[in-house]
C-alpha cells in the first residue's frame, strides 16, 4: 500500500496527512483483526484462509485507485487490510510447522514477503505510469498468482505433516506472558519506525538527494531489499548466537542507521536506508518464533501479534507523522523515529531465550 501513497498524493493532490490516512485505513482494521484471526486458528487450523486472504488483500489494492472519492478509497484499502489480517496468523503457523521449528526456515518464509515488498514500488510505478491510478485493477494479478500458488504449497505441507495430520502443539512448557508483552511492545516500536519510513521515504529522498520521482522509488526499493537481506541474515545469525542477542544488537544498529537517514544528505542517504532496513528486519522472523515460544499454547495468537502487528500497527501512527510534516517539515516528523529502536532495545535486553519447543501431533480438526 505504501508504494501507492506517492501517486495518490501527486494525482489527487493529497496532503501528507491525507496520504498517511490511506496507510491508516489499511492498518487500523488489520491491527484489530489479526489477533482475532490468531485466536481462531489456535482453536481450529484454517489453511483455506491463505489463498482466500491473499486474493482479498490484492482485490482491495486493485480497487483503491478507482474513482476519486476519498472515503471509498479508504474503504477499499481497509478491505485489503482485512485480507492481510487473515493471512498472517495462519501462514506463520503453517510455516513453523513446515519448517519443524527452524529459525532459518522461518526467515526464508519471511523473506518471500520482503521480496514482494521490494518489487512493489517497481511494479506499481510501471503500472501507474501507463494509466494513472485507474490502472490499479492490474495490481490484482500478483494476488491471483499468489492465491493459486498457495494450493500446492499447502498440499506439500500436509504431505510432510506429523502422523495424524494435525497441528503441532507444545506439551512441555508454560506460557511466559510477561516476556511476550515486552516483545510485543518492541514489535510495535519497530513497526512504527519501519512503516513511518516506508510511508515518507519517497518524499524525503527527493529532499535529501535533490532527485525526482525516480530517487524516491529507488529509496523505497532499497528499503525493502535491505529488509529481505536482513531477514535471511537474522535466521543465520540466530544459529551463531541466541535470538534475543541478535534482536538486541540489531536495534542498536537501527538507532544509528535511522539517524543517518534523517540527517545525512546526498548519495550516502541510500547507504543508511539499506542499513536501517537490515537492522529493522534482522529481528523480523526471530520475533515471530520468539513470540510462538513465549506462548506455546497459543501459537496463532502469538503469530497474529508478532507477525501481524509488525506490518500494520505502525500505520496507526502514520497520520500523526503526516500532520507533523504538514505543520513543520519531514525532517522534524521523522526525527522521533530515531528514538524508538532504542526503546525496543530496552524492552528486549532482559528477555530470556526460550527453550526449543518439543511438540507432538494432535488429531486434525479439519
Amino acid at each position: 500500500m505504501t508504494a501507492l501513497v506517492p501517486f495518490f498524493v501527486a494525482e489527487r493532490e493529497y496532503s501528507y496527512a491525507a496520504g498517511s490516512g490511506i496507510v491508516l485505513a489499511a492498518s487500523l482494521l488489520s491491527s484489530v483483526a489479526q489477533p482475532l484471526f490468531g485466536a481462531l486458528t489456535d482453536r481450529r487450523p484454517m489453511p483455506w484462509l491463505l489463498p482466500v486472504s491473499t486474493f482479498l488483500a490484492g482485490l482491495g489494492i486493485a480497487l483503491s485507485g478507482l474513482g476519486g472519492n476519498y472515503a471509498l478509497t479508504l474503504a477499499f484499502v481497509a478491505v485489503s487490510g482485512l485480507g492481510v489480517a487473515a493471512y498472517h496468523p495462519e501462514s506463520a503457523r503453517v510455516a513453523r510447522r513446515a519448517g519443524r521449528g527452524s529459525h532459518t526456515a522461518m526467515s526464508w518464509f519471511s523473506v518471500g514477503g520482503n521480496i514482494g515488498f521490494a518489487l512493489a514500488p517497481v511494479l506499481v510505478s510501471a503500472v501507474i505510469a501507463t494509466g494513472g491510478l485507474r490502472a490499479t485493477p492490474f495490481l490484482v494479478v500478483p494476488a491471483l498468482v499468489g492465491s493459486v500458488l498457495c494450493v500446492p504449497a499447502l498440499r506439500a505441507v500436509a504431505a510432510v505433516a506429523p502422523a495424524g495430520g494435525g497441528a503441532a502443539r507444545d506439551t512441555g512448557r508454560t506460557d511466559d506472558v510477561a516476556s511476550f508483552v515486552n516483545l510485543s511492545l518492541a514489535v510495535i516500536c519497530r513497526s512504527v519506525v519501519f512503516i513511518g519510513l516506508s510511508t515518507f521515504i519517497t518524499f524525503y529522498a527527493r529532499e535529501r538527494t535533490g532527485g525526482g520521482t525516480a530517487a524516491g522509488t529507488a529509496a523505497l526499493f532499497v528499503l525493502y531489499v535491505g529488509g529481505a537481506v536482513g531477514t535471511v541474515l537474522g535466521g543465520n545469525l540466530a544459529g551463531r548466537w541466541d535470538r534475543v542477542t541478535v534482536v538486541r544488537r540489531s536495534y542498536l544498529l537501527s538507532v544509528v542507521a535511522v539517524a543517518g537517514i534523517v540527517y545525512v544528505p546526498g548519495p550516502a542517504f541510500y547507504l543508511f536506508v539499506a542499513l536501517a532496513s537490515a537492522g529493522l528486519y534482522v529481528p523480523f522472523s526471530l520475533q515471530v518464533t520468539l513470540g510462538q515460544d513465549y506462548l506455546p499454547s497459543r501459537v496463532g495468537t502469538a503469530s497474529g501479534v508478532t507477525l501481524g502487528l509488525t506490518v500494520s500497527v505502525g500505520g496507526l501512527v502514520s497520520p500523526v507523522l503526516g500532520a507533523l510534516a504538514d505543520a513543520t517539515s519531514l525532517r522534524t516528523a521523522l526525527t522521533p523515529l530515531i528514538v524508538l529502536p532504542a526503546v525496543a532495545w530496552l524492552l528486549v535486553r532482559g528477555l530470556p531465550e526460550p527453550a526449543l519447543p518439543q511438540t507432538v501431533a494432535v488429531p486434525s480438526t479439519r
